[in-house]
């Protein structure tokens, strides 16, 4: 028999699922919390009791994007010495696909999101700036790549991608662009900045 308290976890953890899944397929404006109760199968006022706002409920959702991303770096880059840019590419490349719709939506609709949610976006760019630059260190140290700027090659890696997630319908029709081109730009990006 579960506890009050871990049904309280199992609900709360249900509503972030449903929430990714509506704001993925519906969009981030167009989802209302009422959408997310009826989709996880709750009373509405049941939203609130776990999350304040709506904006808390999509500040969450982005969160557990973050923490994953996170998680991925540390758990493959942990006491590397040799820099490694294209396995830090690779592990954001695994994440983003992961969480494509859900995150090809922020990116459409990133200029209507509240100030709030836009900053906790950045701060997950941040902390994928912190590692590739850390690899990027090690790798100009050794020769491997040519020695570019951290900004120049945050902004041009998230910049291709981004152009093709928003252009998804075109390079990869019904499909992830992700697992579709994936591949082929993290390849065509590190010729770029090689020696």
């Amino acid at each position: 028999m579960q506890t009050r308290k871990e049904q309280k976890e199992k609900t709360k953890a249900l509503l972030l699922q449903k929430a990714y899944q509506e704001f993925s397929l519906k969009g981030i404006q167009f989802t209302k919390t009422l959408h997310i109760a009826k989709a996880a199968g709750v009373a509405h006022g049941t939203v609130f009791v776990h999350f304040p706002t709506r904006e808390e409920l999509l500040m969450q959702v982005i969160a557990e994007f973050g923490m994953r991303i996170g998680k991925s770096f540390q758990e493959t880059l942990a006491d590397k010495e040799e820099g490694n840019v294209e396995q830090v590419l690779s592990i954001h490349l695994k994440v983003l696909e992961e969480f494509e719709p859900f995150y090809a939506q922020l990116l459409m609709e990133s200029a209507t999101l509240p100030k709030e949610v836009k900053n906790q976006l950045t701060f997950i760019q941040s902390g994928i700036a912190h590692y590739l630059n850390r690899e990027l260190q090690k790798a100009i140290a050794s020769k491997a790549i040519r020695p570019l700027p951290l900004s120049f090659l945050l902004n041009t890696w998230l910049g291709l991608i981004h152009y093709y997630l928003m252009q998804r319908d075109l390079f990869a029709p019904g499909q992830s662009v992700i697992a579709a081109k994936g591949e082929e730009l993290l390849n065509d990006f590190i010729n770029l900045i090689k020696r």
